[in-house]
């Protein structure tokens, strides 16, 4: 891509994604609104976005209809072995960067109260009394088929380059060091775009200066691929909302 075609992209991404942030403000309606629950977000994934392209995000690996996995030669992992089996929905941007938001994550609510009377709070009970955090965990830009074992071991770290670690999955270039996560080349793309769309989407979402900077850089240096621009006019028509930071670059691409 030649600079002027680069400016241009970034020029229009801009544009569109203020558009669609200040629409929503107007519109008092953010995101997802289609669906709260995130095990039919997940159900709707397997059966009608990836129905034809069972491979997971990071590592590549193929998945069938029940969601057992052929792991890719070479892959291996020294913790959560039972896990590497089997094909989990991840969020790119973790459930927890967002959740926090909410006082019923921090504090709790009321209505927070097992069946022995004790108090309890965080994702359990952001999702048990608050509908705006139901619709955010369940959108579906913010999910992926993941290897059970790289999403238990990824947890809720956010991205950062780690020069110096090797691969905690073999030959599945998954780095994973002091509470921070490295995806292999070809993921990176997808996830600065995800955590822009987030960003736009969710005013009460707000990346940190120095992860805007690299979401930035990652959505210059790795343009989109035609799934993620196939997934994304899927997730379109399923959950009613755009992801015009994606539809923008695949639209410049000709892959829309």
């Amino acid at each position: 891509m030649d600079v002027s075609k680069q400016t241009v992209r970034t020029v229009a991404v801009f544009v569109l994604v203020l558009w669609a942030g200040l629409t929503c403000v107007l519109a008092g309606e953010f995101g997802n609104q289609a669906n709260d629950s995130f095990n039919k977000a997940k159900k709707v994934l397997q059966h009608q976005v990836y129905h034809d392209h069972r491979i997971t995000f990071y590592c590549g690996a193929v998945f069938d209809q029940q969601k057992n996995i052929t792991l890719p030669v070479g892959f291996t992992t020294q913790k959560h072995q039972k896990r590497a089996k089997k094909v989990e929905w991840e969020h790119i941007v973790p459930a927890e960067n967002f959740g926090r938001t909410f006082v019923e994550w921090r504090e709790g609510h009321p209505s927070c109260v097992d069946s022995k009377g004790k108090a309890f709070k965080g994702r359990r009970c952001a999702e048990k009394v608050n509908l705006e955090y139901r619709y955010m965990q369940s959108d579906m830009y913010n999910l992926v088929a993941a290897i059970g074992a790289v999403n238990a071991l990824r947890s809720n770290y956010n991205f950062r380059p780690l020069p110096e670690a090797s691969s905690d999955f073999g030959s599945c270039e998954m780095k994973i060091e002091d509470q921070k996560a490295e995806p292999p080349a070809q993921s990176r793309g997808a996830i600065a775009r995800t955590y822009l769309y987030m960003e736009a989407t969710y005013p009460r979402y707000r990346m940190s200066r120095q992860q805007q900077q690299l979401m930035a850089a990652w959505d210059r240096q790795y343009p989109v691929a035609p799934f993620e621009c196939l997934r994304t006019k899927r997730i379109e028509a399923l959950q009613g909302n755009e992801n015009p930071v994606v539809k923008t670059a695949c639209q410049l691409q000709n892959l829309w």
